[in-house]
């Protein structure tokens, strides 16, 4: 049976990976709140579609600080990949690429920074960063991603403390022995967009991630302010489902339905996207 949205992934995930993993990857922190207000937050918006245009030709093209990628997502941060297919990063990395878009890696990867620039050589990176309490690990960790052609970091700046994950605790999870945190080997033995871009006032570009799960959820993003957003679980479930090519497909369908929505909007280019495109629920 084809896959055809995100949620058919979501599904393959669910049934074939173990219980522990697929619970360490659909949980968030206590009663995961926020994981579930991010998903119900694209239901409140609606469009206001523009009529009568020709659309024959749609753009979906933009940059992220001067870099073009081929629509506006990108693979967000998460960890432990080779949980979910055998070469984990690596082939995230490769689908990236493939696809002309831009991958965040992990600081609590699977693979090596080396390994995942070495998989997709020619691939648009940014490193996501934890800054340790030990200031030099962070320090050499660093200069190892900008040795490895990373263009770029992301700072992690709301963790003080890791929240509760509860599934996490019921199920002891922990990785399996033959998989580590490759980068620290041998080391250690959303409605708050609009705000955030009011705050900005374009002297920074702004992204999102959290709940994206159709291409109206994309555009719904860019048109609230979003340059661009960032998948995190759809791409545990695409490597799931068929490795390096099953996350191709799932940014593949994400195109199509981003392509989709902005023809049925009336916007024949990114720049064509504002925040007049939508409205707020009032339920």
């Amino acid at each position: 049976m084809p896959m055809v949205c995100l949620s058919d992934f979501e599904a393959y995930a669910k049934k074939h990976l173990p219980k522990t993993t697929w619970d360490f990857f659909a949980a968030g922190a206590d009663e995961c709140c926020t994981r579930d207000d991010n998903l119900l937050a694209y239901k409140r918006i609606h469009f206001r579609p523009r009529m009568l245009r020709g659309m024959s030709v749609i753009d979906t093209r933009t940059t992220l600080l001067g870099t073009e990628i081929s629509f506006p997502v990108g693979i967000a941060p998460t960890g432990f990949h080779r949980l979910a297919w055998p070469d984990g990063e690596k082939s995230t990395a490769r689908a990236a690429e493939a696809m002309k878009t831009c991958y965040i890696t992990s600081t609590y990867s699977t693979c090596t920074v080396e390994e995942i620039a070495a998989a997709a050589p020619n691939g648009f990176r940014w490193f996501q960063l934890y800054i340790h309490r030990n200031r030099a690990l962070s320090e050499g960790l660093v200069r190892r991603v900008e040795a490895a052609g990373f263009q770029g970091l992301v700072l992690t700046a709301d963790l003080p403390y890791t929240g509760k994950r509860r599934d996490d605790i019921r199920n002891s999870f922990q990785l399996p022995p033959h998989m580590t945190v490759k980068n620290f080997e041998g080391v250690f033995e959303i409605d708050a967009l609009i705000e955030i871009v009011d705050a900005v006032q374009e002297r920074a570009e702004v992204y999102l991630d959290g709940g994206i799960r159709t291409g109206s959820d994309v555009l719904k993003a860019l048109a609230l302010g979003a340059k661009c957003v960032f998948l995190g679980r759809p791409a545990l479930w695409g490597l799931t489902y068929k490795g390096e090519e099953g996350l191709r497909e799932v940014l593949q369908i994400l195109h199509d339905e981003f392509r989709l929505s902005m023809a049925l909007a009336g916007c024949h280019n990114i720049s064509g996207i504002d925040r007049n495109l939508v409205q707020f629920s009032k339920l």
